[in-house]
């Protein structure tokens, strides 16, 4: 699969504008000083796709998605998909948008309040499946019916729509030496990659997924496809089973490095987004932010930002992470 070129990138980005505005990207003071305080300054930007209508960044690639797909499919009636909830809120606000019906599959056990966002979105909700992966499967079943059509978690159009916010990331920032990125099923870092590369810019990429659901960190050292379990409890966004092999290959074309984070590592970045920005994180987006944690021993005197995914995570999930104990050496 191609990467989009940059004029593909800016109609993308004024399909988008027709549905919500761009998103914020701030340095906060404290958190360069949580990441500064060895004394070395680290100059760090947030992008804020927790700013947007949905509370995260998949209205912009679900929105190009099932537009392109309304003028290119006769007959089309339904969208179909699985999800985790974000995903499946972008779809289900594309649906009403464009005058379909969103039929959405989420694994049994799914948030509780993406389950309720998704269904206020007008959506026909389904549970099926122990995890992701079968939810994939039982959604492609269900697009086989008549007039329907299943929204695929990896796509060129999905890439177009991420690459959205990373295009207005990059024009509104001072040059940036890294970005973090959190990897589901990839679409967004291949959205990066696909505006860094376009700018001919030369940031590094760095994946982040979490250590319970390590498969696409596995497959990008082996360079081959390695399922993997995906059991993380705080980062439900990034639960992939089963990587995509054409967005594997963009990462083996263009990313740096792709780092696992802990259960411990991400609640941390939870309670360090709210402590010194006062913007919720969810564990999928705080991920990214704990991958820089994690590295910033290599960043002494420059300038990173981190893609700040989404802000949509159950409150009981959110207390019990800003109520754990403060792993040594991440502390303010």
């Amino acid at each position: 699969m191609r990467l989009p070129t940059l004029p593909e990138i800016e109609a993308a980005q004024a399909l988008v504008y027709t549905v919500m505005p761009p998103t914020p990207q701030y340095t906060w003071p404290l958190l360069n000083q949580r990441f500064s305080q060895d004394g070395s300054p680290i100059e760090l930007w947030l992008k804020h796709e927790n700013h947007s209508p949905l509370g995260a960044f998949k209205l912009r690639s679900t929105f190009v998605y099932a537009t392109w797909l309304k003028q290119t499919t006769p007959g089309l009636q339904t969208l179909v998909a699985a999800t985790r909830g974000n995903h499946g809120q972008g779809v289900g606000l594309a649906a009403r948008r464009l005058g379909l019906k969103a039929i959405i599959v989420v694994p049994h056990g799914n948030s509780r309040e993406k389950n309720l966002a998704m269904k206020a979105q007008g959506v026909e909700l389904i549970e099926h499946g122990e995890d992701f992966q079968a939810s994939v499967e039982h959604a492609r079943e269900l697009a086989k019916q008549p007039g329907a059509v299943l929204v695929e978690s990896f796509h060129p159009r999905l890439v177009e729509g991420t690459a959205t916010y990373a295009l207005e990331l990059f024009r509104n920032t001072p040059p940036l030496d890294a970005v973090y990125v959190p990897i589901g099923m990839a679409s967004s870092i291949c959205g990066v990659a696909a505006v860094r590369n376009a700018l001919g810019l030369k940031t590094r990429i760095i994946g982040v997924v979490a250590s319970d659901a390590p498969a696409s960190a596995l497959s990008f050292r082996e360079r081959r496809i390695i399922p993997a379990p995906a059991h993380t409890r705080l980062a439900d966004g990034l639960a992939c089973r089963q990587p995509n092999p054409d967005a594997m290959q963009i990462l083996w074309d263009n990313v740096a490095d792709v780092l696992e984070v802990s259960e411990d590592e991400i609640a941390n970045a939870m309670r360090a987004a709210y402590e010194d920005t006062h913007n919720i994180a969810e564990g999928a987006a705080a991920a990214a932010l704990a991958g820089a944690f994690q590295q910033r021993h290599r960043h002494a005197g420059e300038r990173i930002a981190v893609i700040l995914t989404g802000g949509n995570v159950d409150r009981e999930l959110f207390i019990s992470a800003l109520m754990q104990s403060e792993p040594a050496g991440v502390s303010a």
